[in-house]
C-alpha cells in the first residue's frame, strides 16, 4: 500500500493524506477544511479506482476559487499518476 501526502492550493484544506494499493484509494484524510464534506467524499471514493475518482472530481469549483477539495484529490491522483507512485 502507497500514502501519499499532497500539499493543496487554494482550498481550506491544507493537506490531503491518501491510501492506495492495486490502483484503488483505500483510505483518505483531509488536513483542515470541512469535515462534513471531508467525510462524505473519503465515504464516497474509498474503493474506487484511481481513474473513476479522477473522472468524477476533476473540475469542481468552491465558491469561485477555481478548485475544491475535491478537484485537489483528483489533482494529487494525477500526479500519483504522472508519477508512476500508484499503479492506476
Amino acid at each position: 500500500m502507497n500514502t501519499i501526502n499532497y500539499r493543496t492550493k487554494g482550498i481550506c484544506a491544507k493537506e490531503i493524506k491518501i491510501s492506495i494499493e492495486n490502483g484503488i484509494v483505500t483510505g483518505l484524510t483531509f488536513i483542515g477544511g470541512c469535515e462534513g464534506n471531508a467525510t462524505g467524499v473519503n465515504r464516497l471514493v474509498v474503493g474506487m479506482t484511481i481513474n473513476e475518482v479522477i473522472i468524477k472530481l476533476r473540475g469542481i469549483d468552491c465558491e469561485g476559487k477555481g478548485t475544491s477539495c475535491p478537484d485537489q484529490l483528483a489533482k494529487a491522483l494525477e500526479e500519483v499518476i504522472s508519477l508512476n507512485q500508484g499503479i492506476a
